[in-house]
């Protein structure tokens, strides 16, 4: 399918267990705004899958887990050219805990920042940057159990709004709490991406 004019190519990287609408919902916008999505996940190949966890807000302490979709790979995380991609999309669930131990995928993480190019990082997604040590000077907000790791990153943690529905952005990095705020976090990563 062709690229329609000022579209953009983007990366997301993506693990078993990422959070179902913090995948989904971010493709499927950005898809329908004409940019390129390679979605890949270390050790994975094009046409393979990823399982995804739905994570919901029921009143207990912390957030609920149940078994998501099926996420269909679009692009081999081996043959990615990290020159041609334009910005980059981490989804949170519980695939950042492990995306993060892997090397490539924070040297993936480096390029982005280095040339200052626009990443959207949502929910545990953050997790990703601050083992990338990339956030130190930054302000950005996540899921509020990531706050500890972000402050030690040398980055400054902004409030979660009391829906989980805020967006914060800070230079080239667009950053959000949970799935809820996805009206807020696409918005602004589409201005960042110059989307009209």
């Amino acid at each position: 399918m062709p690229r329609m004019s000022g579209s953009k190519e983007i990366l997301m990287i993506v693990g078993d267990f990422v959070e179902d609408l913090e995948v989904m919902v971010p493709y499927q916008i950005l898809l329908m705004q004409g940019h390129k999505v390679s979605a890949v996940s270390p050790g994975k190949r094009s046409k393979d899958k990823v399982k995804t966890a739905i994570h919901d807000f029921e009143g207990d302490q912390t957030y609920t887990e149940k078994r998501g979709h099926d996420f269909l790979l679009n692009a081999d995380f081996e043959k990615i050219d990290l020159n041609k991609m334009d910005a980059l999309v981490l989804p949170g669930g519980r695939a950042p805990e492990f995306l993060r131990l892997n090397p490539k995928v924070l040297a993936m993480v480096k390029h982005f920042f280095q040339q200052n190019k626009p990443v959207a990082a949502i929910c545990h997604g953050l997790q990703i940057l601050t083992a990338a040590k990339v956030l130190e000077g930054y302000s950005v907000t996540a899921y509020p159990t990531v706050q500890p790791e972000i402050e030690s990153a040398g980055a400054t943690f902004v409030e979660v709004s009391a829906g989980f529905d805020n967006s914060h952005v800070c230079r080239n990095l667009v950053s959000a709490p949970a799935w809820p705020a996805h009206p807020a976090f696409m918005k602004d990563f589409l201005a960042l991406l110059e989307t009209k």
